[in-house]
């Protein structure tokens, strides 16, 4: 397999989405809210803007170099 370089915008996005799964499992589970509706909708929001920030700051930065 051919190295790749690193990109932080991937490793954003997974940790990202891991943590929205993890939260969304939670609830299943113990049939409660983990995070309140009114919570976790703005930072779902929040979270999905600052994964594609740093997918474009990266993909700007790659290209300069």
């Amino acid at each position: 397999m051919r190295r790749h370089r690193f990109d932080p915008g991937a490793l954003a996005a997974g940790v990202y989405f891991l943590a929205m799964g993890g939260i969304f499992l939670a609830t299943g589970l113990t049939e409660e809210n983990v995070v309140e509706p009114g919570i976790l909708a703005p930072t779902a929001v929040i979270g999905i803007g600052v994964v594609g920030l740093v997918r474009v700051l990266s993909r700007s930065r790659r290209r300069d170099s």
